[in-house]
């Protein structure tokens, strides 16, 4: 086997994390070779699977001098140049961004307004290596090369299971979430800390970029919001029924399609029905107002205003007469009722009395 001289890694792929040389098996180095390590790099040298020392930037070279571990592990017996097998993990250091994270089922949420509902969210976060021994001893082992994407799916599960934590703890509306994003994403950094602490990794930022409802309930707020902007459920009802005209107006159906000409024909009668009811339920009379007192029709006294039954012939507050005068037409004499402006025999004007009356029940009439 060929004895290295010179250990470096100067192409690291833009999702690795950690490079071991050489990759298949620890390899054989001589006192004296060169180590180089880039600025963004850390370098840990193991040999005989303990990590000896964790090496800067710069050239370095292999000796008892300036890795002064390996005094007592290594003999002289060549002069200072003995081979000996040893391996070199390459740690990058820097940032590594626009990680995703996400819901892959929907998160249960109880929600201030609408009760239980389901919610996705989405995000990203970046992160870089903060204690590289650390992390090589714990997370890496012995593989040759450790990337992103062997994090990503442990990472997304404890990133999930804080989200879902935090959520828990927020009572309002989803309509408010999203104004509060940034206080999500701040308050979850803070509890994912320790859980990338643990592992020789830094949490350097976390965004929650959206937290949404399912489709079906996304439909649903729709229907709610349009609502509100129409008005009552009549003013909805009609503007339905109006849309539903329009729409069988523009597509009537050909001759050539009977299908589709009954179904417009069927939709054209339905429409009919329904826009009649609703006018036969928007022009109506009205029942007269009930005595709340006796539950009863009720009429208002022409003299005092006050409610009286409404078969009352006197008004029992005051005597006023309440059956109808009528009017003596001062031309030909024809009786008028007492509604009429002008006579029904000649046409001449006639003026209903200011009041009728008040004749209290077996009394004298008064003026």
């Amino acid at each position: 086997m060929a004895i290295l001289d010179l250990i470096e890694h100067p192409d690291e792929a833009t999702n690795e994390i950690v490079h071991r040389e050489p990759q298949n098996s620890s390899g054989e180095f001589r006192l004296g070779s060169q180590l180089v390590v880039r600025e963004s790099q850390r370098a840990i040298f193991v040999r005989d699977g303990k990590a000896l020392d964790l090496i800067g930037p710069g050239r370095h070279t292999l000796s008892t001098q300036n890795i002064p571990l390996l005094t007592g592990l290594l003999g002289l017996p060549f002069g200072g140049k003995s081979p000996f097998r040893a391996e070199v993990f390459f740690v990058s250091m820097r940032e590594i961004t626009d990680l995703k994270w996400g819901t892959p089922q929907p998160l249960v949420f109880k929600d201030a307004e609408f009760g239980m509902v389901r919610l996705r969210a989405i995000g990203s976060y970046s992160m870089r290596v903060a204690d590289p021994q650390l992390f090589v001893t714990q997370v890496v082992g012995t593989r040759s090369s450790f990337t992103t994407a062997d994090l990503d799916d442990f990472l997304r599960g404890v990133i999930i299971n804080e989200v879902s934590d935090l959520l828990g703890t927020v009572h309002t509306s989803l309509l408010d979430l999203q104004g509060m994003t940034r206080e999500l994403a701040d308050t979850a950094r803070a509890a994912l800390s320790d859980d990338f602490t643990r592992l020789g990794l830094t949490l350097s930022t976390f965004q929650v970029v959206a937290i949404t409802p399912p489709d079906e309930v996304a439909k649903r707020i729709d229907e709610r919001s349009g609502m509100g902007a129409l008005g009552d459920m009549r003013t909805y009802t009609q503007f339905q029924t109006a849309q539903a005209i329009r729409d069988a107006a523009n597509n009537p159906g050909t001759g050539g399609d009977m299908t589709g000409a009954g179904v417009g024909l069927g939709a054209g009668v339905g429409i009919g029905q329904a826009m009649a009811g609703s006018l036969r339920d928007a022009f109506a009379p009205q029942p007269p107002p009930v005595n709340p007192a006796t539950g009863a029709a009720a009429i208002s006294c022409p003299n005092c205003q006050t409610s009286i039954p409404a078969t009352s012939k006197f008004c029992p507050n005051c005597g006023h007469n309440l059956a109808p005068v009528p009017v003596t037409c001062p031309k030909c004499g024809t009786e008028n009722s007492s509604t009429s402006k002008f006579c029904t025999n000649c046409g001449a004007a006639v003026a209903a009395p200011a009041s009728a009356p008040v004749t209290p029940p077996g009394g004298v009439a008064s003026s």
